[in-house]
């Protein structure tokens, strides 16, 4: 099964449509419930629903998904029958592949009820119609279109050349991942006036996003957080309780991170763990949401 632990969870919904098609006698008989085997749309509504639950048991690659929402609505047409069927879930991964399954069921059942008076019929056009939520309602090239950022490493060791920067480059992959230009990346000691330096010439550049790395641990040397902490204009705690949040899923000392983010006049500051992990799993939580406080930033409201 593909790894899905670093997604985010949201909510997620899927809409599906799909016919039953048979014959105008068979329709007729639809409309006035005159089958042999009695009940066609509820006996169908309730297999579609009891299939969506074994999703993940039929489909090897599907992840168990908690369904909060499912429905299937039926309509008599002149050809058949059209099925729609609906489903909203709040977890990583979506749940197209439950609304699915729960359509092709409930047209099984339709068949197999109107199998004995119909030899002609077919079911077809069984299809996705929309999918909300993760990481597909993302438009990551709308978030971040002309977006320009600068890494900054804040790292006694890695000034010194005693060891090798890791966090700062996987920063740089994943803002080019998502479409961001890399500006500038500078390497600094656990100084707090080099740090401000840096980050001061940054802004005055009108850099859209400065993101650091290292120095928001408990350490003695650990200055990188109070130093931004005293230079924003705005703190924005809802960016560094997503990260925190994000990482205490996976490791019981993400709590223990003082990350933090904010605004200087309209830069966006955000503060990362010193690892690779801690780094990449920080920005997994907010990319590329964070990137909407541009236009906030900016006055172009929501």
């Amino acid at each position: 099964m593909i790894d899905i632990t670093e997604k985010r969870i949201s909510l997620r919904s899927a809409v599906a449509e799909g016919f039953v098609y048979c014959n105008a006698e068979t329709v007729k008989r639809i409309r006035e419930n005159t089958l042999p085997k009695g009940d066609l749309f509820g006996i169908a509504k309730a297999s579609g629903l009891l299939a969506s639950k074994k999703t993940s048991d039929l489909i090897p690659h599907c992840h168990p998904v908690n369904i909060d929402s499912f429905d299937l609505t039926f309509e008599v047409i002149e050809t058949g029958v059209k099925i729609i069927a609906s489903g909203k879930s709040i977890g990583k991964t979506g749940i197209e592949m439950e609304v699915l399954t729960g359509l092709s069921l409930a047209a099984l059942t339709i068949y197999d009820l109107l199998k004995p008076i119909d030899k002609q019929l077919e079911i077809s056009s069984i299809r996705l119609i929309e999918k909300k939520g993760g990481k597909s309602e993302m438009n990551i090239l709308k978030f971040t279109e002309n977006a320009k950022a600068t890494v900054l490493v804040c790292s006694d060791s890695t000034f010194a050349g005693k060891r090798e920067d890791s966090s700062g480059k996987t920063i740089e992959s994943i803002l080019k991942d998502s479409n961001v230009e890399i500006a500038d990346y500078a390497v600094v000691p656990d100084e707090p006036e080099e740090i401000r330096k840096k980050i001061r010439s940054w802004v005055d550049l009108g850099i859209d996003l400065i993101v650091t790395t290292g120095g928001t641990g408990l350490g003695p040397r650990d200055n990188t957080t109070d130093t931004v902490r005293a230079l924003l204009d705005q703190e924005i705690p809802g960016i560094a309780e997503a990260m925190r949040s994000f990482g205490q899923d996976r490791t019981p000392y993400a709590m223990l991170s003082r990350s933090l983010a904010g605004r200087i006049k309209k830069t966006l500051v955000v503060c990362v763990p010193g690892s690779s992990n801690g780094a990449r799993e920080s920005l997994k939580a907010i990319f590329p949401a964070i990137f909407h406080a541009k236009k906030m930033m900016r006055g172009e409201g929501h």
